[in-house]
């Protein structure tokens, strides 16, 4: 509890005092809350519209829940094909980089005319932005193993095969993890910005609604409910990460 403590205090403090400072410019300087809310406006107006919100925040977890998942399974599934495959990695991985330079605000309307309004151009927005990180992280790992372990397997008779399963692939997991919490991250802003596309629910159609008229406060409120998505599937991804990785060596803070 006390090192949990230790981690946990720093950015608690820092938070509180940004929320501080935020409040009394706001107060001090008189500053309109068109223009920038106070944090007590925006507390105000996320309890006073609970209801509605809470129909947002749902459909936009469930659009970030269908398609993390997806885009982790093909960052995954790419990752071990360009590993095994070392001509497929120099021919595709290029491409690969290519495709994350497109915006993924420009590939929504590509998107809708191909698959229309539905749930499909949505869920293929997502795994877009959630399966690079995995790959690169993944890749990486595969190719970062013990080099004397392997020379060793190699020498006792091992298959590529056997190398693969006993030592490549259990070595790349905290590699894994790393990618897969960013991609979470990520999993969140791409289904708001899915949203922002076509959509008749969701934090992105709520951000879009209030952006016309011009309701800053619902904005804010909007920005603090997607970071808070974003932190709680991330925590999700760190303790899973604690749970099954138990033989990683725990470094000092």
């Amino acid at each position: 509890m006390r090192s949990t403590w230790k981690l946990i205090w720093p950015p608690l403090v820092a938070v509180v005092f940004f929320l501080t400072v935020w409040q009394l410019s706001v107060s001090l300087f008189h500053i309109e809350s068109w223009i920038l809310p106070s944090p007590a406006d925006i507390a105000r107006e996320s309890t006073s519209n609970a209801s509605g919100l809470w129909a947002h925040t749902m459909a936009t977890l469930r659009l970030t829940l269908i398609g993390f998942p997806i885009g982790t399974g093909v960052g995954l599934i790419v990752a071990l094909l360009l590993h095994l495959l070392p001509w497929a990695r120099r021919a595709f991985y290029p491409l690969i980089i290519l495709s994350q330079n497109v915006p993924s605000i420009a590939l929504g309307p590509l998107l809708i005319i191909w698959f229309g309004f539905g749930l499909l151009p949505k869920i293929v927005l997502i795994t877009m932005v959630c399966f690079f990180p995995v790959a690169v992280a993944a890749m990486g790992g595969l190719s970062q193993s013990d080099q004397v372990m392997m020379n060793y397997m190699k020498m006792a008779g091992a298959s590529k095969w056997q190398i693969f399963t006993k030592l490549e692939l259990p070595s790349s997991i905290p590699a894994l993890f790393s990618g897969v919490k960013i991609s979470a991250t990520y999993a969140v802003m791409g289904a708001v910005v899915a949203e922002w596309i076509g959509a008749d629910k969701g934090i992105g159609y709520y951000m879009l609604l209030q952006k016309s008229a011009y309701r800053t406060d619902r904005m804010f409120v909007a920005i603090v409910i997607i970071v808070l998505l974003s932190l709680v599937l991330f925590a999700i991804i760190a303790l899973l990460e604690k749970w099954l990785v138990r033989w990683k060596p725990r470094r000092n803070s």
